[in-house]
């Protein structure tokens, strides 16, 4: 960001506020879910009609992270997050009118989700360059617990608001919190030109590495989703919990999520490797446990809670390790990494979809696990002697 840093205040002050705009963002995304049964009755379309507003949204990321990141390369970043803001607020205000019909409400969360395909790629380098390149863990462990906060507290608040007060009013609260990020980035953050900064190219440019950290987030992923997908019916088929039990136990793996990230965040700048490691461990175990022993309630909300605390500090890892081991700008490797871990979403549904029929659902959690195995095994292959190359730009602090 230039050769003098801003004050700390006004670090700290757009930090936090790109934490809010993660937290709204992730809100955004998975908030259908919560209201499905109101939106589909409002809206007079069916239940795999509103699912799609999600599957769609996730789609729609995997596959315009790359392209976005690319195009905007050039764009000064100031600009370009209060543009990405100022879409998540006014997309949301759209939901929420009142005589939304379901094709403009499908065409606000396709812009929001094209906003945050490019908001993801971009933050992390935004929020890293404001402090010295030795801070770029505990930075990227910020944002992850703004990320981390939608499906604790975002999502069940939205969901019991939309309860209370009608489905649009969750949106309309969203478009406002992207406001309040909108105008801090726009005050706070300088102006300079994307390329300057320690953050815009990777600490120790390695080609290989950055494979192995891609192929890892889209195996895990692939392995956490072919299990999670069908996990309310696992509680309720396997474990044995009541509808009223299951909300409870998916807020314990959403609060060992955060708590996973808060704990691993400081972590990431000095033991890079093990902080994706020792969570892809924790999730390869978690899926088999469940597989194992998902009859006995207790086994099942002790392994749920170690999948929560796996699966959100794995994706922050990889986050940063990308940064790191980036070969090129910073920017598109992270909007790689994103499409991996949407494109794992994506792939981990599908063939637990197909598992499904064949195996139930314990036997998705197998698969998963199988697959989270394989990940730690790309994982921990050793490390070959590269050059330090790049891409699209040259070695850091070369200019």
């Amino acid at each position: 960001m230039g050769s003098v840093r801003p004050a700390p205040w006004r670090r700290a002050a757009v930090v936090a506020a790109l934490m809010l705009a993660a937290f709204t963002f992730n809100t955004t995304e998975n908030l259908p879910v919560g209201l499905l049964s109101l939106m589909a009755d409002d809206l007079r379309v069916s239940l795999t009609a509103v699912g799609a507003l999600v599957t769609g949204y996730g789609l729609a990321v995997a596959v315009a992270s790359l392209p976005l990141a690319h195009i905007s390369r050039s764009v000064p970043r100031r600009y370009l997050m209060t543009g990405l803001l100022a879409v998540l607020a006014v997309a949301s205000w759209i939901s929420a009118l009142a005589a939304v019909s379901y094709g403009l409400l499908l065409a606000a969360r396709v812009a929001t989700a094209l906003a945050q395909a490019l908001f993801w790629a971009v933050m992390g380098p935004v929020a890293v360059g404001l402090f010295p390149p030795e801070r770029r863990g505990r930075i990227i462990g910020l944002l992850s617990v703004g990320g981390s906060l939608a499906t604790v507290a975002g999502v069940p608040a939205g969901t019991w608001l939309g309860g209370h007060s009608g489905w649009r009013t969750p949106f309309a609260v969203l478009g406002a919190l992207a406001v309040v990020s909108l105008v801090a980035v726009a005050v706070l953050l300088p102006t300079s030109r994307p390329q300057e900064g320690h953050a815009a190219y990777g600490a120790a440019p390695d080609r290989r590495r950055f494979v192995v950290v891609l192929a890892t987030t889209a195996l895990s992923v692939t392995g956490a989703f072919t299990g999670f997908t069908y996990v309310v019916a696992f509680l309720d088929e396997v474990s044995g919990f009541g509808r009223d039990a299951v909300s409870a136990v998916l807020m314990a793996f959403g609060a060992a999520g955060l708590a996973g990230v808060t704990v691993a965040g400081p972590l990431l700048d000095r033991f890079p490797r093990a902080t994706l490691t020792v969570p892809v461990v924790g999730q390869a175990v978690a899926l088999v446990g469940l597989y194992a022993a998902g009859s006995s309630q207790v086994a099942t909300v002790v392994l749920l809670m170690l999948l929560g605390a796996s699966v959100a500090p794995a994706f922050m890892a990889t986050q940063s390790q990308v940064l790191r081991v980036a070969p090129g700008r910073t920017e598109t490797a992270l909007a790689a990494n994103s499409a991996a871990f949407n494109v794992g979403v994506a792939a981990g549904a599908l063939l637990g979809g197909v598992l499904l029929p064949l195996t139930g659902t314990r036997g998705t959690f197998l698969g998963g696990g199988v697959l989270t195995a394989v990940a730690l095994v790309v994982l921990s292959r050793p490390d070959t002697v590269v050059a330090r190359e790049t891409v699209d730009g040259p070695e850091p602090g070369v200019r």
